[in-house]
């Protein structure tokens, strides 16, 4: 079972990414935060084993917070969901430790993405 915690400033979107997440047998929402700083929060108090964070929220954004979640646990995948994805909001997601980049238009790609950074993050590094 995978745990992910869901980071997105519009309860409306964090509902319904909830409710798209668990109807695969293999994903359980363990938490919801509406910013940057209250992922953080959440990340140390639930252990996610995976990260979906928007790109633009108040207080912190979520280049920011994946910053901070990639020095607390490395080997979490992280995904940025966003609707404003360009060359350099990938290049700098990837800085910050985020493994993709994948538009609001393609929610139902996203247990698929999820699977596949999972198995990533579960093989052993290369040298």
């Amino acid at each position: 079972m995978c745990r992910v915690l869901i980071v997105d400033d519009s309860p409306a979107l964090r509902r319904a990414l909830r409710f798209h997440l668990e109807q695969h047998p293999d994903l359980d929402v363990c938490g919801e935060a509406e910013n940057g700083q209250a992922a953080i929060e959440k990340f140390r108090q639930l252990k996610p084993d995976f990260v979906i964070l928007d790109l633009f929220m108040p207080v912190m954004d979520g280049l920011e917070a994946a910053r901070h979640i990639s020095t607390l646990a490395p080997r979490v995948p992280m995904l940025m969901f966003t609707s404003f994805s360009s060359d350099q909001v990938v290049e700098e997601a990837h800085k910050a430790g985020i493994a993709r980049v994948v538009g609001k238009n393609k929610v139902g790609e996203l247990t698929a993405i999820i699977e596949s950074l999972m198995e990533d993050s579960m093989s052993p590094p290369r040298n």
